[in-house]
């Protein structure tokens, strides 16, 4: 089993509040850690549909049979257990870590939140794999680039005798993807939302413009606007929104767009294979992908907010990936490029000359790290561990 580095957070927030609740994809390991981390807790998974009965309609009597300490997966099956949650936690506020709560779906967790737990949780997001939860367990330099933008991240995938990725994401997208996402969007047509799905994939590090989209998939913008919302909310797609700069006002202020799975972004777009990931057109998108979810994953596993941002002004001036941290700004730019290029510093000092908080400029590529080459560090992906 591959050890999660989020679990230090969650280990001394037991010890500081009286619920933890953890959010996160389908998939992406939260039982898993969960679990492992807390053996010794009672353990109830409300996708059962006799444990959801008994929390339904006699909360009390599931309150009993489960005592606390309790993990309680996928509690968003039962959203009124969170009130009687709140009782029991406001009857004896001095005891801490009584309740882990896991969850997929993020509005329906949130409303709950806002309205019973206030004050009283804190909340954990559980992304699929990082790089480097890999590279602790050795795994990491066996893999290629292209056949982590085939693989992905999913803990599923880096179990012995799992599927093979291809059928490992046909699987996910019809038993979770549409499963869940159908009955939270009520969606009529089920092969316009997939068709939505795949030319998201087709865009991923770019601006999206619904109303061009629209057409496309054959239903309005303001529909498309609500499938990306609901996409976001349930982590399947991560918006990453722009940094204002002191460079020109005349910037593009819309978010991009990246896949939180980067391997489910493979199979929308049909690579099946290494060889095909290769030679992709869209290769450079998918791994700067890639590396926006890796930095993600990072600040998310330190349980620190994300502060990830991007920049690209009307006159084509473009910094893929600005970091915030301490009021310090950390400017990234993504190549699948082996070899240095001095072109490719060009904006990034541009930036750091223009944002005086701005500082170590960095190229991440696929070649070889060295510390300074043209006024800024180059750094292989598989190398990228601290931010």
């Amino acid at each position: 089993m591959i050890r999660r580095s989020i679990s230090n957070q969650l280990i001394e927030l037991v010890n500081q509040v009286p619920v933890i609740t953890i959010i996160g994809p389908r998939q992406s390991g939260k039982t898993t850690l969960v679990k492992s981390t807390f053996p010794e807790y009672s353990y109830v998974n409300l996708e059962d549909p006799v444990s959801r009965m008994l929390a339904t309609e006699d909360y009390r009597g599931f309150l009993h049979t489960y005592k606390e300490p309790v993990i309680i997966d996928e509690v968003q099956r039962v959203p009124e257990l969170l009130s009687a949650i709140q009782v029991m936690v406001d009857e004896d506020r001095g005891k801490n870590g009584r309740f882990i709560l896991t969850e997929s779906h993020q509005p329906r967790l949130q409303k709950g939140i806002a309205q019973s737990l206030a004050g009283r949780t804190s909340i954990l997001t559980l992304l699929p794999l990082s790089m480097n939860e890999l590279s602790e367990e050795g795994l990491l330099e066996k893999l290629s680039t292209d056949k982590l933008l085939l693989r992905g991240f999913m803990p599923e995938l880096y179990r012995e005798g799992s599927r093979e990725p291809i059928v490992y994401y046909r699987d996910y997208l019809n038993t979770y993807v549409e499963k869940d996402l159908r009955e939270m969007l009520e969606i009529k047509s089920l092969d316009k939302f997939l068709r939505f799905l795949t030319l998201l994939a087709g865009r991923v590090g770019q601006v999206i413009n619904l109303s061009a989209m629209s057409g496309e998939v054959g239903v309005s913008s303001t529909t498309l606007s609500e499938w990306l919302s609901v996409l976001e909310a349930s982590y399947v797609v991560y918006k990453l929104k722009p940094y204002f700069s002191n460079i020109t006002k005349q910037q593009i202020k819309s978010p991009k767009i990246y896949f939180t799975e980067i391997g489910l972004a493979s199979y929308l777009l049909g690579i099946e294979t290494e060889n095909q990931a290769n030679r992709d057109p869209l290769r450079g998108n998918l791994f700067e992908n890639l590396i926006v979810l890796e930095v993600l994953k990072s600040r998310l596993n330190q349980n620190q907010n994300p502060n990830i941002y991007y920049m690209r002004t009307a006159k084509g001036v473009e910094v893929d990936l600005i970091v915030k941290k301490e009021e310090k700004l950390y400017p990234f730019e993504i190549k699948t490029s082996m070899t240095p290029n001095k072109s490719f510093s060009r904006h990034l000092l541009s930036f750091v000359q223009a944002e005086e908080n701005a500082l170590k400029p960095r190229i991440i590529y696929t070649g070889q790290s060295y510390p300074q080459i043209s006024g800024v560090e180059y750094v292989n992906y598989k190398d990228l561990k601290t931010l």
